[in-house]
């Protein structure tokens, strides 16, 4: 048996989405950002500030969703879809397909839900809601690209109770007198029984061990099983990134890793969990191989070279995923755990 893991077509998309970071499930093309806006012109009313009949109206329609999604009614979703993204239908479809593993074994309870109010827009905008709680203790931030005017929600669910702590967060929009679903986002919120809180305070003993790579990827791992979104923030996430940002020694790229004769380019690292598992992908310069065989090999000797240049990442993640990178395409190659790499 070889020991590179099988990987099915499924997974194979997965693993490309999750290196090339495009949103599954979109709301329009590119919508949302974590870039300064430039509207203000909106409002955000979170759960608790809701009137009623909105908050139970809302709960209803992510609930009932969030279900849908856990139990993979596909007729259910593809006819609560907004007009403007059932072209979309496929890239959704394979989103919610993907959750199924995630929440199995759960049960689907909402987490947060938010109003967003865009009716004052005049235009498509680029668009940041601040949803601030009844006290004012807490502000969350949600920060949209290139937003038509319109009513919209944002809902957070989790299966609760599911060894992967699946997290699935859906954009809706109102439509016709009822809540549509604009995008799915699904997300793992555990890996071997790991919370995001469990990688936050392995960055931490990284970062004072000096091991400023593991620090830097575990940090990644924790913002990633803390939410399904990168267009959310919290003071919570903010502190977690000024943590990551005050690193001494973080990543840079190009890095160069040597092997025998051959130096190893590596255009960048990631956290990876397209395979359910903690893992890093890199990604390389290839020669150009085309060989089976011969692309094992050579991903291989990159990921031995990358490990014996960085090695405290061993004992923080599962595996690595190589992709090659050759005249400008990116190809997931294999995926070995850490005991398997040379």
């Amino acid at each position: 048996m070889s020991a590179f893991r099988k990987v099915n077509k499924p997974a194979m998309r997965q693993a490309i989405r999750t290196h090339s970071r495009a949103v599954p499930a979109f709301l329009f093309a590119l919508l949302f950002v974590a870039a300064p806006a430039l509207s203000r012109a909106v409002t955000c009313t979170p759960q608790g500030a809701m009137q009623p009949a909105d908050r139970d109206l809302l709960a209803s329609a992510g609930q009932r969703l969030a279900i849908a999604v856990a139990q993979q009614d596909a007729t259910t979703l593809q006819s609560s879809l907004l007009p403007a993204v059932t072209q979309q239908w496929e890239g959704i479809h394979d989103t919610a397909e993907a959750a199924a593993p995630l929440v199995k074994g759960g049960q689907m309870q909402l987490r947060n839900l938010y109003l967003l109010d865009a009716t004052s827009l005049t235009a498509p905008a680029d668009t940041q809601f601040y949803c601030t709680s009844a006290s004012g203790s807490l502000t969350v931030t949600i920060s949209m690209r290139s937003l038509p005017p319109g009513k919209y929600a944002f809902v957070l669910a989790d299966a609760a109770g599911a060894p992967l702590a699946g997290q699935i967060g859906l954009v809706l929009g109102w439509d016709a007198g009822a809540w549509k679903i604009g995008g799915i986002f699904a997300r793992p919120g555990a890996l071997d029984g790991h919370d995001g809180v469990f990688y936050w305070q392995r960055a931490r003993e990284a970062a004072r061990s000096g091991a400023s790579w593991s620090a830097y990827y575990s940090y990644e791992a924790a913002r990633a099983l803390l939410l399904p979104v990168d267009f959310l923030s919290s003071p919570n996430l903010d502190k977690l990134n000024q943590e990551q940002s005050q690193l001494s020694g973080a990543p840079s790229f190009p890095f160069s890793a040597q092997a025998g004769d051959r130096t190893f380019k590596i255009n960048s690292v990631h956290f990876d969990a397209s395979l359910r598992a903690p893992d890093l992908g890199i990604v390389y310069e290839s020669v150009g191989v085309s060989d089976p065989a011969a692309q094992r090999t050579e991903a291989t000797a990159a990921m031995s070279a990358f490990l014996k240049a960085q090695p405290t990442l061993r004992g923080g993640f599962h595996g690595l995923w190589a992709y090659a990178s050759y005249g400008g395409k990116i190809t997931p190659v294999m995926e070995l755990p850490m005991n398997q790499i040379p």
